[in-house]
C-alpha cells in the first residue's frame, strides 16, 4: 500500500479514537450539596422526631441527627452513611425505600421523603458528606 491509500485509513483511526475517548468524558458536576442549608431541613422535616436525644428512633437504635457528628456516628451497629457512596449508605437505602418496607424510613405512617429530598441527601453523601 502507497502512503496515498493509507491515509484514509489513518483519518478513519483517528476518527475512531476521537469518539471513543469523547465517550469517557466526565458527567458535569453537580452544584455543591450544603449540609446546613440543604440536608438538615430535609432532616428537620422527617427525622428529627424519632432520631434526637430521648426520641423513639434514637432510644431504639443509637441514631442521634442532633449534630453533624453524632450523624456522622451512626447507630449502635455501626456508620449510617459511606461519604462518597450513597449506593451503600444506610441512610440512602431507608429513606429510598430499598430495604425491607418494614424498615422504611420514616417509620409508620409518616409520609416518605420526597424523590427530591433522597437525591439531595445522596447527592451530599456522593459529594463527601461535608460538614458545610
Amino acid at each position: 500500500m502507497t502512503m496515498l491509500n493509507k491515509t484514509p485509513l489513518i483519518w478513519a483511526g483517528a476518527l475512531a479514537a476521537a469518539l471513543l475517548l469523547s465517550g469517557c468524558e466526565k458527567a458535569p458536576e453537580q452544584p455543591p450539596v450544603s449540609f446546613s442549608k440543604d440536608v438538615v431541613p430535609i432532616l428537620k422535616q422527617h427525622c428529627y422526631e424519632c432520631h434526637l436525644p430521648g426520641g423513639e428512633g434514637q432510644v431504639a437504635s443509637g441514631l442521634d441527627m442532633s449534630t453533624y457528628e453524632s450523624l456522622m456516628k451512626g447507630t449502635k451497629f455501626g456508620p449510617v452513611i459511606r461519604p462518597g457512596d450513597s449506593t451503600s449508605s444506610t441512610l440512602s437505602i431507608l429513606i429510598e425505600g430499598r430495604a425491607d418496607p418494614s424498615m422504611r424510613m420514616p417509620h409508620g405512617d409518616r409520609p416518605p421523603l420526597s424523590k427530591e429530598e433522597t437525591q439531595v441527601i445522596a447527592r451530599w453523601i456522593d459529594q463527601g458528606a461535608k460538614n458545610n
